[in-house]
């Protein structure tokens, strides 16, 4: 059973029960409160780990995100102390494999902090699989309302994505996948890419038939996640994600970030472009100075409720 508290935000009580594991006492409550949020329709169930029981992430994220019999999601997010920055996100796919790092979730993370009064700091790090990020901050009426994330700078080399593609910084490497052969460059911001550049439309493309066979391909020995993209200019570049453990979704933070950084690569496009995505639209800037990616984007708050756990 899952209980709906509508459209309304409220403030987040911390308790004493903090754990590094991001766990409570077993069995300290059997419904648990969650909120759903998206990122240019990238949604996640959020969980406050400050607060809430979750033993098993991985079979939770399965069941929570099913559109049928959950609540309906692309995965499950927990917020959770960290001792190496001021909060820590632990992210989980759809299909319960952890993620290193989501850049829409990250965002909304940001959101839930300081909406819910977990923190007055308009800039925030946050621990993460792929290292600390920081996230900036825009208040409107006192809620957030776009936050920019600083990425940190890419993984370029086969060795670091990981790729079997070959050695060193590799850009428009061949890859076959059932009836066709691509061209695609690895990137990794924290976790793994494949970028394509396509002739055709990305909107008449077959992601459900090409996407999970290149999710999986041999030459990802992690899996990676596969964007899609056409160059529109050289600040606009539009793009759609088969993400590694979800599928299609409408929105892929770390996907705009690879593909910005391999649309420069390549040649194609400059330092600095807006994304198109499904959902809607980021700004990303390849910083020339520090080498980081900066995304800047939405978060959406949607609903609150309670998922039984003993269901």
């Amino acid at each position: 059973m899952i209980l709906f508290h509508g459209m309304q935000e409220s403030t987040a009580h911390v308790t004493n029960f903090i754990y590094s594991d991001c766990r409570t006492l077993e069995g300290w409550m059997q419904n648990m409160k969650f909120t759903k949020m998206h990122g240019l329709g990238n949604d996640y169930v959020y969980v406050n780990a400050f607060e809430e029981q979750v033993d098993d992430p991985r079979a939770l994220a399965i069941a929570i995100s099913d559109r049928h019999f959950g609540v309906g999601s692309d995965g499950l997010v927990l917020i959770c102390p960290s001792e190496a920055a001021d909060f820590k996100m632990l992210m989980y796919n759809a299909d319960g494999s952890q993620s290193e790092m989501c850049g829409n979730a990250s965002r909304c993370v940001a959101k839930y902090v300081y909406d819910h009064g977990m923190t007055d700091k308009t800039v925030v790090t946050l621990e993460t699989l792929a290292g600390i990020k920081t996230l900036h901050m825009t208040i409107r009426d006192g809620r957030v309302d776009t936050v920019r994330v600083d990425m940190g700078e890419p993984q370029l080399s086969c060795e670091q994505v990981p790729c079997l593609l070959g050695h060193g910084v590799v850009t428009r490497a061949k890859i076959e996948a059932l009836d066709r052969t691509f061209e695609i460059t690895p990137v990794s911001i924290g976790n793994p890419h494949g970028v394509i550049f396509l002739e055709e439309p990305v909107e008449v493309f077959d992601l459900n038939r090409y996407g999970p066979v290149l999710e999986k391909h041999p030459a990802f020995p992690k899996k990676a996640n596969i964007e899609f993209v056409n160059v529109l200019a050289r600040d606009r570049l539009r793009m759609r994600v088969w993400e590694r453990g979800s599928g299609i979704t409408l929105a892929c933070g770390t996907g705009s970030c690879a593909v910005l950084v391999a649309a420069n690569l390549c040649g194609l496009a400059d330092r600095r472009a807006a994304i198109v995505l499904d959902g809607g639209e980021l700004a990303n800037e390849w910083d020339e100075a520090t080498g980081h990616v900066f995304m800047t984007g939405p978060a959406t708050h949607i609903f609150d409720g309670e998922y039984d756990l003993q269901k």
